[in-house]
């Protein structure tokens, strides 16, 4: 069982009513609606994140999420669109299992230019980077501007229940964050975020202790 703190609520919209547009800045009305998520930790690193706010929506048809970080001293590898490139970058992630055993769970990785790594994983870190998520089942969008990065998205119910991810109106999901520092303005080092603790000694998202629930509410 999670514990209270570990369950964000994921309030519904009605689709026709409250159309929630998806331009990469967060800015629809509908995002008031949402419970803004600011738990955010980094336990293997004594300096405090940049804040960080979530928000996710539904309105029967889509899961939305929209991800606020206060950030503009940002790192992206632009030599090419690869595996490598995106993943030394900062980015934002959102984990997706039908249980603990993690076996498979699927990761999505977006960075601040909203480009997707997508790939099925199973237990120890086995990653299969040839999977992606349905095109036509997700929609990512980013902006920067003075004070922060926005990375919005929408992902069809319909693709969450193929992969069999919502159970009793839940989602067992990690929200993370990777932030990368230099000192010397070349070797960059990832610093790594996470909504819930997972208590492990070194950082490890891929481990069923940094998972908590999005609870789709009616």
């Amino acid at each position: 069982m999670k514990k209270e703190n570990n369950i964000y609520k994921v309030n519904l919209i009605e689709s026709a009513s409250a159309k929630l547009k998806i331009t990469g800045k967060g800015e629809s009305e509908a995002w008031g609606r949402s419970e803004v998520l600011t738990q955010f930790l980094s336990p293997w690193d004594t300096k405090e994140p940049s804040r960080i706010e979530f928000r996710a929506l539904w309105d029967g048809i889509h899961f939305f999420f929209c991800f606020t970080v206060f950030d503009t001293n940002i790192h992206i590898d632009t030599k090419d669109n690869s595996v490598d490139s995106i993943g030394n970058s900062d980015r934002v992630e959102l984990f997706f299992r039908p249980d603990d055993s993690l076996n498979p769970y699927y990761c999505l990785e977006i960075d601040t230019s909203a480009r997707i790594m997508d790939f099925i994983a199973y237990p120890d870190k086995k990653f299969d980077f040839n999977w992606n998520w349905p095109k036509k089942d997700i929609t990512v969008q980013s902006s920067k501007n003075e004070k922060s990065f926005t990375v919005e998205g929408a992902i069809s119910l319909d693709s969450l229940k193929k992969l069999n991810l919502i159970k009793e109106n839940k989602i067992e999901t990690g929200i993370f964050r990777a932030k990368y520092n230099s000192e010397n303005g070349i070797n960059f080092e990832p610093t790594w975020i996470s909504w819930v603790n997972p208590n492990t000694e070194t950082p490890n998202f891929h481990i069923s202790s940094s998972f908590g629930v999005l609870h789709l509410m009616s």
